[in-house]
């Protein structure tokens, strides 16, 4: 028996050393170098917390079958430190490390992007939103508060993080330091403390930086030493003002756009696609490494959608979906996109290109009954006082509804005014609905009428729609961000009724009959199913609010558009009863709704 079981030991053994076989990565002047040799990255983007864990092979499966030899990833802090110092790197889609492990196994190696900021169209660019609750603070600098939140989220994450870099064995070999820094300011003290942060955490494969290919940009976003990110590099000019940033380091197209993202009330972005052939063409003619935000964009699923804003009374809140128009589509299939750059790829590389994985099915399915449930007015918590409105972040929550509530004394009648509304708020008097208030516009006064009541009760219940992830005006609390006027006149002594709206708030929710006209109602359905599959609930018979399947929170939806379906995967879909939830601010009358195979 030994005389076999020896020569099994040595294979393993040797099997053993081969996967743990380390690797350096490194730079010379004009490449990327992997043990000394030339390396071009041929990347995919994709964020594991966008992705249905169960789905995570098979999405980086199809990556490599388009010609990629590298997976790019986001990681929002917000998303494993939902409170302070409660960190979740395990659970679900949090297990950030069992993610990288994957791509090891395929056969395909990590461009790190662990912020602490990192936009990607994310809830406050990956930021923690506790970190609002401090009324003077200040981001992405060297404010001592922020930076000892981020010390936290660093060290916490290089534990995870620390065995997988290429020089332990691991897939890593590149780690961003920060995000598009050059758009938003030029502390180089912060950016030198991120990096000093990531050294003393054991973090030893190189870093870079991705910022646009202007010289501004450039300056005050790269540091010296860091490869240089271009997003996105399309043309010899556009490397040519990372050499002369710095010449003695490779630059590459961080982010180019084979899609892009889409906000509510917008028509659905449909890049051109000769624009990206010739792009792509580009950067292979000229062995430029790449990176493609993103090959799969994946879902915002529950409330982590974020919003952009270029002046101070501009809102553009993003969907739901982040198909993004993406050579990979939401439900993870391949497009008309998706094979014109595996074709194109393939003309190019040396290595063998697998072939494309056979996509998960998606069911239809009937109309689902639904039936009134409750309304938002039955479910009020114990209100907390407060002599003025303050915003959601103050007592702790993070998004969802809050209810603000006052009796009017002296003014009774005229123009209301809300200072600020984050983001979406509907005014009623008395119990009687009167007009929404929506963020974007500035358009923040409405008429209140008169009222029989000798001292009328006001109403304001606000949604928080996601925050501002991008540029200027990232400091955005949710809620009522000031004061509440009438005719000029501040309002004071309100009682405020957090409303997170979670799926742990869901489950807490007790049937209650409503009044015949309210707004802000709970409708309820089930259905039976032979067999699961991924599919698309499709809600156009309803208005606007947040849709949840056995449980899980799928997202908001609205009227609006483009959006009418959210995707659900099959593995929140049982064999056999299903449960669905919806809430919606204007509905009165519960509707059916059914499962779409497409988002369109």
């Amino acid at each position: 028996m030994k005389k076999y079981l020896l020569p099994f030991l040595f294979i393993l053994a040797h099997l053993t050393c081969l996967a743990q076989q380390k690797h350096v990565f490194s730079f010379s002047k004009n490449d990327f170098l992997l043990d000394g040799k030339p390396f071009q990255i041929i990347s995919g983007e994709m964020h594991p917390a966008r992705i249905p864990r169960e789905y995570w092979r098979d999405r980086i499966r199809m990556t490599k079958a388009m010609g990629c030899n590298t997976i790019a990833a986001y990681i929002f802090w917000n998303y494993h430190e939902a409170a302070p110092g409660v960190f979740d790197f395990k659970t679900g889609n949090h297990d950030i490390a069992e993610f990288i492990k994957i791509c090891k196994e395929e056969g395909m190696w990590v461009l790190l992007r662990p912020g602490p900021y990192v936009c990607a169209e994310w809830d406050f660019g990956g930021l923690p939103s506790w970190l609002l609750k401090i009324p003077d603070i200040k981001v992405r600098c060297m404010d001592t508060r922020y930076m000892a939140a981020v010390s936290h989220y660093i060290t916490a994450l290089s534990k995870e993080v620390r065995p997988l870099l290429c020089t332990n064995g691991g897939p890593i070999i590149m780690s961003q330091i920060e995000n598009e820094y050059g758009s938003y300011a030029n502390d180089k003290t912060y950016l030198e403390a991120l990096r000093k942060l990531w050294l003393q955490n054991g973090i030893d494969v190189p870093f870079y930086t991705a910022d646009g290919p202007t010289p501004f940009m450039l300056e005050a976003g790269n540091i010296d030493g860091a490869a240089i990110g271009l997003d996105s590099g399309t043309s010899d000019e556009d490397f040519n003002q990372a050499t002369k940033r710095n010449a003695g380091v490779p630059s590459f197209s961080s982010e180019t756009y084979p899609g892009w993202l889409t906000h509510w009330n917008e028509k659905w972005a449909r890049p051109d696609t000769a624009g990206l052939k010739k792009e792509i063409t580009y950067l292979l003619d000229h062995h430029k490494s790449f990176n493609l935000y993103v090959i799969h964009g994946g879902t915002n699923f529950g409330f982590t959608a974020g919003a952009n804003a270029f002046s101070p009374t501009q809102y553009q809140p993003d969907l739901t979906s982040y198909d993004y128009d993406a050579p990979i589509n939401e439900q993870g299939q391949p497009t008309p996109k998706y094979y014109m750059l595996r074709k194109l790829i393939r003309k190019y590389v040396k290595y063998k290109i697998p072939a494309v994985p056979k996509a998960a099915a998606a069911i239809s399915i009937p109309p689902v009954t639904l039936n009134a449930l409750t309304s938002i007015w039955q479910q009020l918590p114990a209100p907390v006082v407060s002599p003025q409105p303050q915003p959601m972040e103050y007592y702790g929550q993070n998004q969802g509804l809050m209810l603000y509530r006052t009796k009017l004394i002296g003014h009774k009648k005229g123009t209301l005014t809300i200072t600020e509304p984050h983001d979406y708020a509907m005014v009623f008097v008395d119990g009687k609905f009167v007009d929404t208030i929506y963020r974007d516009g500035g358009k923040w006064s409405i008429k209140i009428p008169e009222s029989s009541s000798k001292t009328p009760t006001l109403d304001i219940l606000v949604e928080g729609m996601g925050h501002i992830n991008f540029a200027q005006y990232m400091i955005d609390r949710k809620g009522i961000t000031d004061r509440v006027t009438l005719n000029g006149m501040t309002l004071m002594d309100w009682q405020i009724y957090p409303l997170p709206m979670t799926e742990a708030f869901i489950k807490t929710l007790n049937p209650a009959k409503a009044d015949e006209n309210s707004k802000g109602m709970f409708f309820k359905g089930s259905f039976e199913l032979q067999k699961t599959g991924d599919t698309y609930f499709d809600l156009s018979n309803y208005s606007k609010g947040i849709i949840y399947v056995n449980g899980h929170n799928l997202g908001r939806y609205w009227n609006t558009g483009p959006q009418q379906r959210l995707y659900c995967p099959a593995s929140w879909l049982n064999k056999g009863a299903n449960e669905i939830i919806v809430f919606d601010f204007h509905q009165q009358e519960a509707k059916t709704i059914s499962g779409k195979t497409t988002l369109e």
